[in-house]
């Protein structure tokens, strides 16, 4: 019984060290998983959704719908993503310009920089503040190189298009879109009614936001003896450019804006203006904030929107961040 009893003991001894053994085995893998992972980097997920079944609008042509675009590059520690909604004029110019620009040519001479090169080289530890130092500069670089390739591709896609486009066609152009950089900075570009709207702890905020000139009135009133004159009245607005040989309309200009990511960035709508003709931005933002999985909310936008008789194209992307 003795000797029953102590090889009992015995296996209950060697259970907990294999458990004890096992736990400490589950640590240590979580530990190295964490770091191989930067906590600076913010997990992205993103839905989104086109309504192509617009028959009541008399349109039967597919080319005329939006579309919608979501790329991701990443190198080392570094994150890129691109988003895009663009109406059937602006997608492939805008597109191709900066998969040709940025991804292709800025993005890699950023990360094949004899700098960057060796700094990736020189700080292996991750968790090392030179290494974070790096990284930082390298997102900075990205930044810059981000907003000046947006502008372009709009500005160049926008000429190309109006080389063979009526004057009074122009205004149809319409565009959003957004760079995610290793999930801490925002560069946005709008054009037309299309925009980016980022909800921080429930608050909407436009990027890129068009400040707009009101009309002013200049009145003159000239008092001659004998002599009645009327008012002149002076109207100073935005050129409109329809009129054929005029300058492209304010809104089509491209508006280009960068924000910082933080923790109380919850997500960003990017949608057409068929969204936004029928709802205000906080209106999108209260709508949609409950619910966790953008795909969801994409189409709740979009259902909204539908609900409400919008006559625009009616798409939009939901970029979350957990």
């Amino acid at each position: 019984m003795a000797i029953y009893m102590g090889l009992k003991n015995l296996r209950r001894k060697l259970k907990a060290i294999r458990v004890r053994k096992f736990l400490r085995g589950d640590a240590e893998i979580n530990e190295r998983e964490t770091a191989k992972k930067p906590s600076w980097m913010t997990p992205i997920s993103h839905g989104f959704h086109v309504v192509e079944n617009r028959s009541f609008r008399g349109e039967s042509e597919c080319s005329d719908f939006d579309s919608v675009v979501a790329q991701r590059e990443q190198f080392e520690d570094l994150e890129v993503w691109f988003f895009g909604v663009f109406n059937a004029q602006m997608r492939d110019g805008v597109t191709k310009y900066m998969q040709s620009h940025l991804f292709d040519k800025n993005l890699k001479e950023v990360l094949r920089d004899p700098q960057t090169t060796e700094g990736f080289k020189l700080c292996p530890p991750k968790r090392c503040p030179t290494y974070r130092q790096l990284i930082v500069d390298v997102t900075s670089q990205i930044m810059r190189k981000s907003k000046e390739t947006m502008r372009k591709a709009y500005l160049c896609t926008r000429a190309k298009i109006s080389e063979g486009e009526k004057a009074n066609e122009r205004g149809k152009l319409g565009s959003t879109s957004v760079i995610v950089i290793n999930g801490e900075k925002l560069v946005a570009a709008n054009m037309s009614d299309y925009r980016a709207v980022v909800c921080r702890d429930g608050v909407a905020h436009e990027m890129g936001k068009r400040h707009q000139r009101r009309a002013k009135k200049h009145w003159s009133l000239n008092l001659i003896p004998g002599v009645w004159r009327k008012p002149r009245v002076s109207i100073l607005a935005c050129e409109s450019g329809n009129a054929a040989g005029s300058k492209p309309s304010k809104s089509s200009e491209p508006v280009v804006g960068v924000e910082r990511i933080d923790s109380d960035t919850e997500f960003v709508i990017l949608a057409s203006n068929g969204i936004w003709e029928v709802m205000k931005n906080q209106e999108a933002v209260n709508l949609i904030r409950h619910l966790d999985d953008p795909q969801e909310a994409a189409e709740c936008l979009a259902k909204e929107a539908l609900t409400r008789m919008s006559k625009n194209n009616i798409s939009c992307t939901v970029i979350r961040f957990e």
